[in-house]
């Protein structure tokens, strides 16, 4: 679709301008009390159609709380393949139109690459819009304090993307461990097989963009370069690149993690040590070995605890599958090593615990099994509070960032300070922590 007006203009119009924009919020909120009382749907928005996005779009509209009235997608073909199951839809191109058109959507969910997660989710949260939003929560460190905070300020409901969290095999692995059924915790190990990185350089060539493709609105805040086809960006292998995605670390470590620091009440690390490759010019590496250490808990043995994470081919030292017995190490899940027994959590599994003869009749936990996306769209009319939101997801997701800046500077110990958005000891690295946007893509409490 054509825009009718700049970028440039649509930018000082509109989402990131404007004191007038900071007083929506109490009016949405009090508009879909009423629509809740009145047994209205949530109106709500898509940022993606296609892959997770038609994955979330399913997930917060089966039950008809909520009411798909509009999506964005920069690739036409994919928004237009709603069309058969919500014919009534509205379809956009650029994702700053439908926010400046759809004035009526209380909610939205953001399900496009990681790139760009924050600048949408900022400027829906600054038009005082429920976010409901896609893991990582953010490609770096900063944007994610920064929607953290503005959705606490302007009381929005919000939820990260992180599913399990709500099933019942992570929620009672969070019970089994703060019940103190294998002690004090003294150490966890998490790891996923998973491999989206790349060690080659990038192509150097410049391929016809797909006439259904808005390559420039896909860059979005990232710099300007040549469209490469064969899948190389578009549609899912911009994972691996080091400006769009954030490797396998972002992309299954915040699952993996959740219930690590669901389970301990973590807080921000200390520290963080990278062992593994570090990442080329273009692309994230694989076998990544990434040691943190937190402060203590409640629920760990000592004033510090170690977390580390593998991927790719890496895997937990032998003396940690050793605690397991003959029970082979999962392609993906975490190891807690507590001072009275070991808990194996496989992704997606029930916990098992050693050694086994210890555990004979061991009563678990009960837990209620959630339904992540529903709990976000009743919390958004007001019947229910969402488990994952970026109060509890922000800390989340900062802590895995770190770990992808880490894999820049291996065999280095890089020291936090989480209060002051720094790092202590390798100044090198704190450029990482906040990008810079693209000229003309500026946002409003992120640029």
């Amino acid at each position: 679709m054509s825009n009718q007006f700049s970028r440039r203009d649509f930018l000082r119009r509109t989402v990131f301008t404007s004191a007038g924009l900071w007083a929506t919020a109490p009016f949405v909120t009090s508009g879909l009390r009423a629509a809740a009382a009145a047994g209205e749907p949530l109106l709500h928005a898509s940022f993606g159609a296609g892959g997770m996005a038609a994955s979330d779009i399913d997930g917060l509209t089966r039950r008809g709380g909520a009411k798909l009235v509009a999506v964005a997608d920069v690739d036409q073909r994919r928004a237009e393949a709603l069309k058969l199951k919500f014919p009534d839809v509205k379809i956009y191109q650029d994702w700053r139109v439908l926010l400046d058109k759809e004035k009526s959507i209380q909610s939205v969910n953001v399900s496009v690459p990681d790139h760009m997660h924050a600048p949408i989710a900022m400027a829906a949260l600054q038009l005082g819009k429920n976010v409901y939003c896609q893991k990582p929560l953010t490609h770096d460190i900063y944007e994610t304090r920064q929607l953290t905070e503005v959705a606490r300020k302007k009381k929005l409901v919000t939820q990260m993307g992180i599913q399990i969290h709500s099933s019942g095999v992570y929620r009672q692995a969070v019970a089994i461990v703060q019940s103190g059924a294998i002690g004090k915790i003294k150490e966890v190990h998490a790891f996923s097989d998973k491999k989206w990185g790349d060690s080659m350089p990038r192509p150097g060539r410049n391929d016809p963009v797909p006439e259904s493709l808005a390559w420039d609105l896909w860059l979005g805040v990232a710099a300007e370069r040549p469209f490469i086809g064969e899948g190389y960006y578009h549609p899912s292998n911009w994972r691996k690149r080091l400006d769009f995605g954030t490797g396998t670390f972002g992309y299954m470590g915040c699952h993996i993690y959740d219930p690590v620091f669901k389970a301990l009440a973590l807080t921000s690390p200390l520290s963080v040590r990278s062992e593994g490759p570090a990442p080329n010019q273009w692309n994230w590496a694989i076998n990544a070995i990434v040691h943190y250490v937190f402060p203590g808990t409640a629920y760990t043995a000592g004033k510090t605890v170690n977390i580390t994470w593998y991927d790719g081919d890496a895997r937990p030292p032998q003396e940690i599958q050793a605690l397991l017995g003959e029970e082979k190490l999962p392609g993906q899940g975490s190891v807690f090593i507590g001072t009275k027994g070991v808990m194996l959590l496989p992704h997606i599994g029930s916990a098992m615990l050693y050694p086994e003869k210890d555990f004979e009749g061991y009563q678990r936990p009960k837990v209620e099994e959630h339904d992540h996306w529903q709990q976000y769209v009743q919390a958004c009319l007001g019947k229910d509070k969402t488990s994952a939101n970026f109060d509890y997801s922000g800390p989340l997701t900062e802590a895995i960032l770190l770990g992808t800046v880490a894999t820049r500077f291996p065999q280095t110990t890089i020291e936090w300070n989480a209060k002051r958005l720094r790092f202590e000891n390798v100044k090198e690295a704190n450029p990482l922590v906040r990008r810079s946007y693209r000229r003309g893509w500026e946002v409003k409490g992120l640029s």
